[in-house]
């Protein structure tokens, strides 16, 4: 599966296997459950955090993964976006420090 990243003026893809995906599902998973009790999203709390703002976290963990050229973690968020917005095709992460404004198209 391919993701487009908007990042800025900046575009990249990413192709994650459908392998790593299926691989990561118990990791995906463990990351689902801590997140069932809240997470952190820029400066704002979530108690019940839902599939986007999930996916916004997981974002701005991409966007950090790219930054520090790691790519595992690239490819492990891409791969948890994908695998929860199956029918995505692009992200727009915001860089002004407000995940919340994070668009997947």
């Amino acid at each position: 599966m391919r993701l487009h990243i908007i990042i800025d003026e900046y575009t990249m893809q990413i192709e994650v296997d459908d392998a790593l995906i299926a691989a990561s599902r118990e990791r995906f998973a463990r990351l689902d459950h801590n997140m069932d009790q809240g997470l952190k999203l820029g400066h704002q709390w979530i108690e019940n955090p839902d599939t986007e703002q999930r996916c916004q976290s997981a974002a701005d963990k991409l966007l950090s993964a790219i930054e520090t050229h790691n790519e595992s973690l690239a490819l492990l968020s891409a791969g948890y976006i994908l695998s929860r917005y199956p029918d995505i095709s692009c992200v727009r992460i915001d860089t002004s420090g407000e995940p919340a404004n994070t668009r997947f198209e």
